[in-house]
């Protein structure tokens, strides 16, 4: 489906690839930050878009299904994530599918899939993530893109 896209993702280093209108675009922030910048400030480069991610957990799934992704090949995806994309009609698959996301550090479930644990739709999965974003960046964490700012485009492909 999209191995083309995990091509670029990894050979790159990226965190997440789209495809869309013929181009790719290339992000690094960890996390969901690139996904919510993308939903929050440049929503139309995701919608119909094809995507690649490392790493695709609850909140992930919820923004990318809100922002109208059209498919996505994830290395890594929680079990919850996909269910939540199949319902809503992305053709999503990955190469590992888990039963949770874990943190960083291994010791123990990924702060947003936990906190959005028995949500089942994205509309109600997004004030949760909107608030665990603000939350991560009021400590420092990782700052969103201007609306208009930059977006890395290292490749331009036909579709």
């Amino acid at each position: 489906m999209n191995t083309d896209l995990m091509d670029t993702l990894r050979s790159g280093g990226y965190s997440l690839v789209a495809r869309q209108g013929g181009r790719i675009y290339t992000f690094r922030q960890r996390g969901v930050a690139d996904l919510f910048d993308l939903y929050t400030g440049r929503p139309a480069l995701l919608a119909g878009a094809d995507v690649a991610d490392k790493v695709v957990g609850r909140g992930a799934a919820a923004l990318m299904v809100l922002a109208g992704v059209r498919s996505l090949h994830a290395g890594v995806a929680s079990a919850a994530a996909m269910a939540l994309l199949h319902r809503a009609g992305v053709a999503a698959e990955c190469e590992v599918e888990v039963p949770h996301i874990i943190n960083r550090q291994g010791t123990g479930p990924c702060p947003l899939e936990a906190a959005t644990e028995g949500l089942e739709r994205p509309a109600d999965m997004w004030p949760v993530i909107r608030d665990f974003v603000a939350r991560l960046r009021l400590g420092g964490g990782a700052r969103p893109l201007a609306p208009d700012g930059p977006i890395t485009s290292d490749t331009t492909t036909p579709n």
